[in-house]
């Protein structure tokens, strides 16, 4: 396998605007990085531009250490896998997993040989026969995925390929692709618009934005420690709740949020850099996973924040309450248990040492 880097990418289709913009990534060989953002983040156009369905306006691609940015497709020895599958109708498994091969002249016993490992690995031998209308969606993405694999590369590039899937067979599909990874031991870089995927699936996640790169890490370092409110409200199901405040001194500097009563003394937060911004607006960053229905015992500090719930969702293992302040919807994790009521007031504990603070002006983490 291969080693991928991207060093200041750029991509402009006018010659005047880069929907692209100075793009450096490294990707690991062996490692499975997953492109991360919303449509039109340009996440695609990267991975296109890596395959070479894309020519690169600006920087340097480098595969395994060799320059490949006027090599064509096939010379770049990597294989793409896409969202739509772009199986051949007319042929069976067999002949669409076979075809690529046949085009390079590979001795017909070699064939053989790859296509029946493949299909082995992917546990679809009793399809080979079939064709492609004859198959469900989850089983001709993996015909997809097999025909990559045939082809031995140096890099596996897929672009969204499991998101014509029903919900039941994505999470599947995250499961195989996990431990496809782990028998191939491949290069493998991922495009998705869907942040569970990216974490569960990633070793390191790139996150893009405007075709820029927001952050790079792991997931849980992106989880954790996110750069920016951009991370901290794309990363994480629900994403990271949002308030506006103000730092004032009364005291002992404070997180003050006037409307719902919320009060949280800085001096008992490990982050200092805080308190930079006396007599200044902030915004407080939390995850829904972090405010609970009452303080908890032996975990720290808890500040209460008066609310009125506006929706719950009971979804079993846990609920979901929405609330609304400062028209904005924020969102809590309580326990099934919780006595909530839709339309009835109710009291958020923010865990403080789960908080995070941005800078309104450059949405920065402080």
């Amino acid at each position: 396998m291969a080693d991928v880097k991207l060093n200041n990418i750029d991509k402009s289709y006018d010659g005047k605007t880069n929907v692209v913009k100075n793009v450096n990534i490294e990707i690991k060989d062996k490692e499975f990085a997953v492109l991360v953002g919303p449509s039109g983040c340009g996440k695609s156009t990267v991975l296109r531009m890596i395959a070479g369905l894309e020519n690169i306006t600006g920087g340097d691609l480098f595969i395994d250490g060799n320059r490949v940015n006027d090599l064509l497709p096939k010379d770049r020895n990597i294989a793409m896998v896409f969202q739509n599958y772009a199986l051949y109708p007319h042929m069976t498994v067999y002949q669409n997993m076979a075809f690529g091969l046949k085009l390079k002249k590979v001795p017909k016993k070699e064939i053989d040989q790859r296509v029946k490992k493949a299909a082995q690995i992917l546990e679809i031998e009793e399809l080979l026969d079939r064709k492609p209308k004859a198959m469900s969606g989850g089983q001709r993405q993996r015909v997809a995925i097999g025909r990559a694999i045939v082809r031995n590369p140096k890099v596996f590039l897929f672009d969204e390929p499991l998101s014509n899937l029903d919900a039941k067979l994505r999470v599947q599909m995250r499961v195989e692709l996990q431990k496809l990874h782990n028998k191939l031991q491949a290069t493998i870089i991922y495009v998705t618009h869907d942040q569970t995927e990216a974490m569960t699936l990633g070793d390191r996640i790139i996150v893009l934005n405007d075709g820029v790169v927001m952050q790079t890490g792991t997931p849980m370092e992106l989880y954790n420690n996110p750069d920016n409110m951009f991370v901290a409200g794309f990363i994480g199901s629900p994403p990271v709740n949002f308030i506006q405040g103000e730092i004032r001194r009364a005291g002992s500097l404070n997180f003050i949020h006037e409307k719902s009563g919320l009060k949280i003394d800085l001096s008992e937060l490990r982050n200092k850099a805080v308190s930079g911004f006396e007599g200044k607006k902030i915004i407080l960053g939390i995850r829904p996973e972090d405010i609970y229905s009452k303080p908890q015992a032996n975990s720290g500090h808890f500040a209460k924040l008066k609310t009125t719930s506006i929706a719950i969702e009971q979804m079993g293992s846990e609920m979901l309450v929405y609330v609304v302040l400062d028209d904005k919807q924020l969102i809590a994790r309580f326990s099934p248990e919780s006595k909530v009521e839709t339309g009835k007031p109710v009291d958020l504990f923010l865990d403080i040492n789960k908080i995070l603070f941005f800078d309104p002006d450059t949405e920065q983490v402080i």
